[in-house]
């Protein structure tokens, strides 16, 4: 079994083998310059180990599909960027900041189309299924993100709401790596689900902990901006948590900092952080993010996995959230 980071090597040196050579240059390069900016490399190095529990012979057949993921997920960040307003990604600017929008939607249509090209490569006797589980959770991330902005423009939403929102917008692609890796392995179809139901529970896990970060990480280390999700009102799970605890003066503050037209960033970050230490919120984030990785954990029956497995899986989901980037 590939240790963690011989699987790092393996999806880095398969990213860096891409060819992104392409005429009309302005198309490709902001491709290129995404690709080379970094990021956790998540979804394929999710695929990959799911894989490799089963099989050793990591070839281009299951390498490409790895990358699938990450490419497509490249898809959605630029265009994610784009309609929030974002100006840094990875601590870098952001493709439709460097270039433009025009050239930024073009861009991601092309990632997307490559990733489908990359999942071409599965194995002809998995490759139906493959299609399938990929082409379900694309569709997926797309109601995901649709919901997120339908969010923006609503007073108030429950934590089901948004926990529905991030299943469907994060988690169901982590889901996807993971299963995507146990099938082009020859793994049961009851492995396979279980790895899924793992990898969303760490997606849920992993989308509470990046709300998390924007609020009260650092930006030198998580890359964006800090209170970003704050100065744009974005609903994620720790303002969806205030809004059902406040009370009385609470919430009569909460509501005025959000109806703010033109607020002081400075100020209204630091006042909307000191809401949410009041409230109990960053406590409460935490307890939650411990809550699904738990039940990631207990998605790892031992019918399904070896001692051996487990741990393996375990020591990914631990690297993950206990992450500062």
């Amino acid at each position: 079994m590939y240790t963690l980071k011989e699987i790092d090597e393996v999806v880095e040196k398969g990213l860096y083998s891409l060819n992104w050579e392409g005429n009309p240059g302005e198309l490709y390069e902001p491709i290129e310059y995404l690709v080379s900016i970094g990021g956790k490399r998540l979804r394929p190095k999710m695929t990959i180990m799911c894989y490799n529990l089963f099989s050793e012979k990591i070839d281009n057949s299951i390498v490409y599909p790895a990358l699938a993921l990450e490419i497509f997920h490249g898809f959605t960040l630029i265009h994610d960027d784009i309609m929030d307003g974002a100006s840094l990604r990875r601590n870098q600017p952001t493709v439709h900041k460097k270039w433009n929008n025009n050239i930024a939607i073009l861009s991601g249509d092309v990632m997307c189309i490559k990733s489908y090209q990359l999942i071409g490569y599965a194995p002809e006797k998995y490759l139906k299924k493959v299609l399938k589980l990929f082409s379900d959770t694309a569709a997926q991330v797309c109601e995901g993100q649709q919901y997120d902005m339908n969010f923006e423009t609503l007073p108030f939403i429950t934590n089901d709401e948004y926990l529905e929102m991030i299943g469907l917008k994060t988690a169901v692609l982590i889901a996807c790596s993971a299963k995507l890796g146990a099938i082009i392995s020859g793994a049961s179809p009851e492995t396979a689900d279980a790895l899924y139901n793992y990898g969303y529970q760490l997606g849920l896990a992993f989308q509470i902990k990046d709300d998390y970060l924007d609020s009260f990480g650092d930006t030198a280390v998580f890359g964006k901006t800090i209170g970003g999700d704050i100065m744009s009102n974005k609903k994620t799970w720790l303002l969806v948590e205030s809004m059902k605890r406040a009370q009385g003066n609470d919430e009569a503050e909460l509501n005025s900092l959000l109806s703010s037209k033109n607020p002081d960033q400075k100020g209204k970050i630091s006042k909307v952080l000191a809401l949410y230490e009041k409230l109990g919120i960053k406590t409460a984030a935490e307890e939650a993010i411990g809550e699904y990785h738990e039940k990631a954990q207990k998605a790892l029956a031992p019918e399904y996995f070896t001692e051996k497995q487990r741990e393996r899986l375990l020591e990914f989901a631990n690297l993950l959230l206990n992450r500062e980037k």
